[in-house]
């Protein structure tokens, strides 16, 4: 260091890769501008300090002196050694997170690992926070898109389960009539003696068995076809209003990341701005004033502000999506249990009813029976959450 002092760290930083006057630095290196508007040099891989310039070819610079949050004489400082309002405190984003689709990632070689918010229970709102290719193009689906898929999927099952259910009574309805047409049949009923007794009651029988499946048609109808197709009668509305809440949510995040690239870009401008002038006065190739470094470091420092403001515009945006998916995907949860469940009621009715319609053929049923026992809402959701989850990795702040 020529004068002996540590260079502080960064404070106010320049994305230039070349120097003006002499060429691009080494590979690692940035130049930055202390409040004082003295330049000096920082290695971003081994976080070495030094005032001289290094050398353009890559290796070790003159002079390197490691610091640890050593500030200049003048700087002004708040509570506690924190940077003042004038001064404001720069990280290469690129070290520490990346931003995919507007949302903010940590890396994950410099951050520890994240507990899940509902550790072992595949949750919807772990598993969903990362957007997906589409395989129909080259446009993304949200994760939270996925799981509205999966609601509207779930409610075309149930209806179609209705359909079922529909098609059975139709033949149910269709036997019993048959039956009961049958029990009419004038067929030897000029048998006589006990013989014909047995027979009449043969063909009473058969009415008397069309009643029970009249009977179990009209239940199928009353206690499953019917509560299976109003079951969640405003679903389309709902789910609508959730996606549009999230997507609205998603466009304020992507508004709120255009405006910190462009404050981070005018930022870099009032630097290259500021860092012209005070070079331009060191070699006297220009008569610039004093005053006129002054008013570029005032505009520098303004447009650090306004990536501040930008910035933390940007992290409120994300942490309010943030909020409203952990939400929404837990009521979304909530709904495909309350979903799964009714249906499981209603098909174990359904085969309540078979076995009260038909207790001679229970072998049939038995092995609905079982299954139906064995269903796991929370089963399903994990093996489901396995194969269609986007990422589990959640956003965090930017930081600058």
């Amino acid at each position: 260091c020529l004068s002996g002092e540590a260079p502080p760290p960064p404070l106010f930083a320049s994305s230039l890769a070349e120097d003006f006057l002499n060429g691009p630095l080494p590979p690692g290196w940035q130049s930055y501008m202390s409040p004082q508007g003295r330049k000096y040099y920082v290695n971003a891989y081994t976080n070495e300090t030094t005032w001289e310039r290094p050398n353009s070819l890559p290796g070790t610079p003159r002079s390197p002196v490691k610091h640890k949050n050593t500030l200049p004489a003048g700087t002004e400082t708040g509570p506690k050694g924190q940077l003042g309002k004038d001064s404001w405190r720069f990280r290469t984003s690129e070290s520490f997170y990346g931003v995919i689709n507007c949302v903010t990632f940590p890396h994950p070689d410099v951050m520890p690992e994240q507990q899940l918010l509902k550790p072992s229970e595949w949750s919807y709102c772990d598993y969903f926070w990362a957007d997906k290719k589409d395989p129909q193009g080259n446009s993304t689906v949200s994760g939270f898109e996925i799981l509205l898929q999966k609601q509207i999927k779930g409610k075309q099952m149930q209806k179609e389960m209705a359909e079922f259910v529909r098609e059975r009574i139709k033949i149910e309805e269709e036997y019993a009539k048959n039956l009961s047409k049958l029990s009419q049949n004038s067929l030897a009923a000029q048998e006589e003696g006990t013989l014909g007794e047995a027979w009449v009651q043969l063909k009473k029988s058969l009415a008397d068995e069309a009643e029970v499946h009249l009977k179990f048609s009209s239940k199928l109808q009353s206690e499953v076809e019917k509560p299976l197709l109003n079951f969640r009668e405003n679903f389309k509305k709902d789910m609508k209003k959730y996606d549009h809440h999230i997507a609205d949510l998603r466009k304020q995040l992507a508004s709120r990341y255009a405006a910190v690239e462009k404050a981070r870009k005018a930022l870099t401008e009032r630097q290259r701005d500021l860092e012209m002038k005070t070079q331009q006065l060191e070699i006297k190739l220009s008569n610039k004033k004093e005053e006129e470094i002054k008013k570029a470091r005032r505009k520098s420092t303004q447009a650090g502000d306004e990536l501040m403001r930008c910035v933390d515009l940007y992290n409120q945006a994300q942490s309010k999506w943030f909020e409203e998916m952990v939400t929404t995907s837990l009521e979304i949860e909530r709904l495909e249990v309350e979903r799964v469940e009714m249906i499981q009621q209603h098909l174990c009715q359904y085969t309540q009813l078979r076995h009260e319609t038909d207790m001679f053929n229970q072998s049939t049923v038995e092995p609905v029976d079982q299954l139906l026992r064995k269903v796991e809402p929370a089963k399903d959701r994990e093996l489901w959450v396995k194969e269609h989850k986007t990422g589990d990795i959640r956003p965090v702040d930017m930081e600058i």
